[in-house]
């Protein structure tokens, strides 16, 4: 599904913007930030010329430190820098594409040249909250809608594109999916004008415009692939408040969304010239169990992104539905010569 070429043409609320980015590899460690750097003796935060603070340019959240704790790593959320490079050998080694699979037949999707792995930090998970570095349960209700969920993808697969996620058809990996590391693409180019954020994502080319005017969320009845975000900034950070989300996209882990109904809280805060903090909190009682935050801190990165023509090369849709129906055939064919 990768499929990437040199130009990008994206339209912003602000205006045109011809892009020419770039990702670049990049190895970061997670080193306690403050919201205030002039209080720590830092430079004064930069401003863009209407006074706003400045969170402009292309970042990277690149790495390879997981959602969800390190098993490895037991009830610890930090590491020491000897711990850390001790299991980023092991977790290079564990997700490398390039060793034989385990299973002769086992499907292995891009060999290690298509992804950007980055390094872990010394944290152990990018949740901060549940203390234990994992996504709290889902509520009864939740975890009844994913059994049903599950059984229906085992049962019809493939019967056609609409059995697929919205991911596998490459419309959205939706929030906070589309805002979180894993494989390849994240990188994120955030432009300003007054009154509004733009951020723009590498990974299937979606835009996230976030007024900064007060205006009221939609209506509670339009649902949207990436929300209703609305801004405001809180000293240096700028806070956004995410809504209306479309009942679409329901999954289990954070590669997606979980349905509607979600409430999802933003902060990203620029603590020097290469360095952005960017956390976020889910608050959907309805789905899980408590609320959970997570924090992913970013590291800016040299232009251009590429384009990300995630349709356009979607080949893998294709074979995933030959493969369906040349498999239901070789079952007719062998329930035709069973005796009767």
């Amino acid at each position: 599904m990768k499929s990437r070429s040199l130009t990008l043409n994206a339209v912003f609320a602000a205006g045109v913007a011809v892009l020419w980015l770039l990702p670049a590899d990049v190895v970061g460690q997670d080193r306690p930030r403050s919201n205030t750097p002039a209080a720590n003796g830092a430079a004064a935060p930069r401003r863009t010329p209407w006074g706003d603070p400045d969170l402009q340019g292309i970042w990277t959240n690149t790495t390879t430190t997981p959602l969800e704790r390190l098993p490895e790593a037991s009830t610890k959320d930090v590491l020491t820098e000897e711990e850390r490079q001790t299991l980023a050998q092991k977790v290079a080694e564990r997700l490398d594409q390039d060793k034989p699979p385990a299973r002769s037949g086992t499907v292995v999707p891009y060999n290690e040249f298509w992804y950007e792995r980055g390094t872990l930090t010394n944290r152990t998970s990018l949740i901060t909250d549940p203390p234990d570095g994992k996504i709290p349960p889902f509520t009864a209700a939740a975890e009844t809608r994913w059994q049903e969920q599950l059984d229906a993808r085992k049962q019809h697969p493939a019967d056609s594109w609409l059995d697929r996620s919205a991911y596998d058809r490459c419309i959205s990996r939706g929030m906070p999916g589309t805002m979180l590391p894993g494989f390849y693409n994240h990188n994120y180019e955030i432009v300003q004008a007054p009154g509004y954020v733009a951020i723009l994502v590498e990974m299937i080319h979606d835009t996230r415009v976030i007024p900064l005017d007060g205006r009221p969320h939609l209506n509670g009845t339009i649902g949207q692939w990436l929300g209703d975000p609305r801004g405001h900034w809180e000293g240096n950070t700028l806070v956004v408040e995410t809504t209306n989300f479309n009942d679409r996209m329901f999954e289990r882990g954070a590669a997606t969304g979980f349905g509607a109904g979600v409430r999802l809280i933003e902060r990203l805060t620029r603590t020097g010239a290469d360095d952005l903090d960017y956390q976020f909190t889910v608050d959907a009682p309805a789905t899980f169990t408590r609320p959970w935050t997570v924090r992913t801190p970013m590291a800016r990165t040299d232009g251009p992104l590429f384009e990300y023509a995630c349709h356009e090369g979607n080949y893998a849709m294709r074979g995933i539905l030959a493969g369906a129906r040349a498999a239901e055939k070789a079952a007719e064919q062998t329930a035709g010569k069973q005796p009767r």
